[in-house]
């Protein structure tokens, strides 16, 4: 009976300091099937999948393969025993080409030279097979972030993986990358390969899982057959309680002009050409302005414009009546603005600073924080940090103390989220502020912008997310090859209309 179950993972028990980031859990992944491994951030999905793959030890529990007892002490022993693994930060080389970082660590080569045609062969046929389309020889920092997570699956092929981990694949893709994945999933699945799928997501889950296993606080708490089961019911059983799914929010109100943009251009970090273009709108007071598009359009580029990480090629931007087109960030951030960003570990957090420094990152030299002689106020600063900690439960396992490297994605991105909100912004910049998040914190998240709307602030909101985009924004424009190209009523327009402008199929013009 044993032996139906590529692996079996029993009894598995990890500490960390703090924290039982897992509590007995048994997990168990037939032959070629896609099991969705459920569960709210830091429910130890990863943490439980990090064992399997031999990043961290147990201190109780043993995995079987096929009904046989296996030792996994590192990442290696893993690939020997065929299991690999797509992290959710990838692991790869960014100046690296495509080819070099799939046959890193496995290279074949010939009195020392390294045998790149028979590599590149193998690649191409893998990718033919699984409609894994990839340039082999584009630099992995030239290619979007959908090719780099090819790369990475293309990587546990050419090792011959049979069972294939993904750690939350989609919190970066697009929305047509995300169905380009899930047939990808489906088509490795009927080749034989065991796959298990890390996510929060339960339209995917409900999609392309055959079973799924829930977490909730480190604990099992069941496993059940997709096809038998509801969205509420998985939702329930990774929460613990009914979650609402629709955004509630009150007729927008908006006031005066907060943030206004003219002629915003803004150059392309990685071609010659600009990545935004000519580009103007205003944001009020009292009102959630989304800008849509697929991934790559300029929104990236656009927001470092806004929040002064790249300067602008021409265009003026005004902040609550001031000129800000040349202002430092700090002073962009002294004038009223607040930025949740794109990326949480480049520009949110200093990973090994602990929380509480974390949390006061943009204020620590304001008197309540610094005395005269610019020493550091510890002991406001974390009577500070826990009282956000507290307000927005963000969850770690040593409270302020806590690095931030050591806690999950969602708890990172509570704690920017808890430290921009508190500085009480006249404009929130919130870049896909729910990326990667559950959806018990999705919903405390909408909550939020809902609310810093309601207080009369302005909310900018850069979202790929088509639902996010038309329950949470008042208005809406979308981007297309750098340029706003429609602005949109999301109570009057739906997802197949957005989707023709995304795609560049139609535009309009807009008037600021």
């Amino acid at each position: 009976m044993d032996n139906e179950y590529a692996i079996e993972m029993r009894n598995i028990t990890k500490k960390f300091p703090g924290i039982i980031a897992n509590d007995n859990i048994t997990l168990q992944l037939k032959k070629g099937e896609i099991h969705a491994l459920l569960g709210e951030n830091g429910a130890g999905k990863s943490t439980l999948m990090s064992v399997l793959f031999g990043l961290y030890q147990p201190e109780e529990g043993s995995i079987y393969k096929y009904g046989k007892e296996v030792k996994i002490n590192d990442p290696n022993d893993a690939n020997d025993l065929g299991i690999g693994m797509v992290h959710q930060h990838f692991k790869l080389v960014q100046c690296f080409t495509v080819l070099d970082n799939i046959i890193l660590g496995v290279e074949t080569t010939k009195n020392g030279i390294l045998q790149k045609a028979e590599a590149r062969k193998k690649v191409q046929e893998l990718s033919d097979k699984y409609g894994l389309k990839v340039d082999t020889e584009a630099k992995i920092e030239d290619i979007t972030v959908g090719m780099q997570q090819r790369t990475e699956i293309l990587k546990m092929l050419y090792r011959d993986n049979e069972i294939l981990i993904f750690d939350e694949p989609t919190a970066v893709l697009t929305p047509g990358e995300i169905d380009e994945l899930m047939a990808i999933m489906k088509g490795l699945a009927k080749e034989g390969k065991s796959i298990l799928f890390i996510s929060h997501k339960l339209n995917e889950i409900m999609e392309v899982a055959d079973r799924c296993t829930v977490l909730r606080r480190g604990k099992y708490i069941g496993t059940v057959e997709v096809k038998n089961t509801t969205k509420e019911e998985l939702s329930k059983m990774m929460v613990g309680r009914d979650v609402e799914f629709e955004v509630t929010k009150t007729e927008a109100k908006p006031g005066d002009v907060v943030l206004s943009v003219e002629g915003m251009t803004v150059a392309s970090s990685l071609h010659h050409n600009n990545a935004v273009k000519n580009v103007s709108f205003k944001v009020r007071h009292g009102e959630i302005v989304c800008i849509a598009g697929i991934d790559g359009n300029g929104q990236t580029e656009l927001v470092y414009g806004l929040s002064g990480l790249e300067p602008l090629v021409s265009g003026k931007i005004t902040l609550s009546g001031k000129d800000i087109t040349n202002a430092s960030i700090r002073e962009r951030s002294k004038s009223g603005m607040s930025h949740i960003p794109e990326d949480r570990h480049k520009h949110g957090l200093v990973l090994d600073y602990p929380l509480s420094y974390n949390m006061v990152l943009q204020r620590y030299f304001e008197d309540q924080f610094s005395t005269k002689a610019g020493f550091l106020k510890k002991g406001a600063i974390n009577e500070y940090s826990d009282r956000l900690i507290e307000e927005y439960d963000v969850r770690s396992g040593q409270g302020s103390a806590t690095k931030a490297r050591s806690m999950s994605g969602g708890n990172q991105q509570k704690a920017i989220i808890a430290r921009e909100l508190d500085k009480n912004p006249d404009l929130l910049l919130a870049v896909q502020p729910t990326r990667g998040l559950d959806v018990g914190a999705i919903e405390f998240v909408h909550k939020q912008l809902v609310a810093q709307r309601d207080k009369g602030h302005a909310v900018l909101l850069v979202s790929l997310e088509l639902e996010e985009v038309l329950s949470v924004s008042d208005r809406i424009l979308v981007m297309y090859e750098g340029e706003i190209v429609g602005e949109f009523d999301p109570k009057t327009t739906s997802r197949e209309e957005l989707g023709l402008y995304m795609s560049g199929a139609k535009r309009m013009e807009v008037k600021v």
